[in-house]
């Protein structure tokens, strides 16, 4: 079945796989635990953030492998809203995910990314973009065009192999979330020039649904 624009946020989704989040905070980001009730570390939020999607359908529309690329910037506490957003959608999406995927983005499909369309009160817009999601050891890189180029690995413990998780969260991404640092943290996109390296990032397994 194709798109129907008619349905969007009574069209039941799901989305499971990996995200990435870089953000300009120093390590760690506030957001995680007071689920933005105090401010970020800087004061203000950048961040890109790398989907990786093992499984997902919208309706009868395979969003499954496919990739996508999102920027964020928020003006103050997170919990406040007017957030700007942009969404890099994989290149290889059909036409009908390409619009699946916009929904859920922008929040239009409710659900778990639903809280974007009411924090969010600019959305820069949708494009389709080579975007490439690697998984190297513990490290992971997001590719978005010339967009994007960022590289986020954990951060070290006192057991090497053991990551520091947060567990038990109530963020909106999942409820484990992985302390991790960027390696590199690169966007040039809509006028924006970050440069992210050695700030905060998060890894999660996401398992998100909607639209409830």
């Amino acid at each position: 079945m194709a798109f129907d624009a008619a349905t969007v946020g009574t069209t039941p989704w799901t989305i499971k796989g990996e995200l990435i989040l870089n953000c300009n905070c120093t390590v760690f980001c506030p957001c995680v635990v007071s689920l933005g009730k105090h401010a970020p570390t800087e004061g203000y939020c950048q961040a890109w953030s790398g989907v990786r999607i093992d499984e997902g359908m919208y309706g009868d529309v395979d969003l499954s492998g496919l990739n996508v690329g999102l920027m964020l910037e928020i003006p103050g506490l997170m919990a406040r809203g007017n957030w700007k957003a942009a969404a890099y959608i994989d290149d290889r999406a059909s036409d009908d995910a390409f619009d699946a995927l916009v929904a859920i983005f922008s929040g239009q499909a409710r659900g778990t990314t639903g809280l974007f369309s009411v924090l969010v009160s600019e959305f820069l817009g949708a494009e389709r973009q080579p975007v490439t999601y690697e998984n190297e050891g513990k490290t992971r890189r997001l590719m978005v065009g010339k967009k994007i180029q960022g590289e986020v690995v954990p951060v070290a413990g006192k057991d090497a192999d053991t990551d520091i998780v947060v567990t038990n969260t109530e963020y909106w991404m999942g409820a484990d979330i992985t302390v991790a640092t960027a390696t590199k943290g690169r966007v040039r996109a809509f006028g924006r020039v970050w440069d992210f390296d050695g700030r905060s990032a998060e890894i999660c397994q996401i398992d998100w649904k909607g639209p409830r």
